[in-house]
């Protein structure tokens, strides 16, 4: 007779009830009633309030400086993390500790600093607008915010990788006669491919949902510097609640989308670390 293994937490039935009860809650309830409300939309209504021309201004800003911000991180952030792993120097802690700050920071807070530095009498603005490069009230500024609130996601998923990675490879590698360059593109460069990919797609994600950092250093303006969750602020103070459930079904759709792909990128990436 088979002994029963002792768990310290409750029953499956308990634990998994707890857990579909809070998920419906947080998460299940808000997005079927958004869903609802939509369906009460006519087809012809919805894409003619998903696609008017300020839409698709907010939609082409929003997307377009998230991929440019995702981007940059999965670059900067990758030599970032290598550095942080690889090396030790003096503040390295510290440095490591900094990366997790747009975690801490509320992003109103980011934002207004940001917009503080980057206008014309701002710390660094004051070099940089007279050389024409404006971070503050243009598009740029929005993907400078993006990049801020997006680096750590970058960082903190290729961390665990690069110290799970082998230097006994590396080492036999240039044993063999491989030099620095070859040994990173066929060695560390497949190994890590799949946490950079990963990392991007989660800073893409992050930087789609993002306000409260945008907002200040953005200036809001209709057709230039406006991002689509900005719009369903705007839409919601009119009072065209409509035209913002219109909006927030087109970003919730992409936000699916995304986290599928990012499912789909982990579970290749498991293969390779098998």
């Amino acid at each position: 007779m088979g002994h029963k293994r002792f768990s310290a937490l409750p029953g499956f039935g308990l634990t998994l009830g707890f857990t579909l009860f809070y998920l419906s809650v947080i998460v299940l309830i808000p997005f079927a009633g958004l869903i609802v409300r939509a369906l009460g939309l006519s087809w012809a209504d919805f894409w003619h309030l998903a696609t008017t021309d300020r839409a698709l201004a907010a939609y082409r800003l929003t997307f377009g400086a998230s991929l440019v911000a995702a981007v940059a991180n999965a670059v900067f952030g990758t030599l970032l993390a290598w550095v942080l792993t690889r090396y030790e120097f003096p503040g390295r802690r510290l440095l490591d500790a900094m990366v997790d700050f747009p975690f801490a920071l509320p992003t109103a807070v980011a934002g207004l600093t940001l917009a503080n530095l980057f206008t014309a009498n701002g710390w660094l603005g004051r070099y940089l607008v007279p050389l024409g490069i404006s971070g503050a009230f243009t598009p740029l500024g929005v993907v400078i915010a993006l990049t801020f609130v997006g680096l750590p996601f970058v960082v903190r998923t290729l961390q665990p990788v690069l110290q799970n990675l082998e230097r006994e490879v590396e080492e036999a590698a240039a044993t063999l006669g491989a030099g620095r360059l070859r040994t990173f593109a066929a060695i560390i460069a497949p190994s890590l491919l799949p946490a950079v990919l990963t990392g991007f797609a989660l800073a893409f994600a992050r930087a789609i949902g993002e306000y409260g950092s945008i907002v200040f250093i953005s200036g809001n303006l209709p057709f230039k510097t406006e991002i689509a969750p900005y719009l369903i602020v705007m839409r919601l103070e009119e009072y065209d609640y409509t035209g913002a459930i219109a909006l927030a079904v087109v970003l919730l759709v992409s936000s699916f989308l995304l986290l599928a792909a990012i499912n789909l990128l982990e579970q290749w990436a498991s293969r390779f670390q098998d």
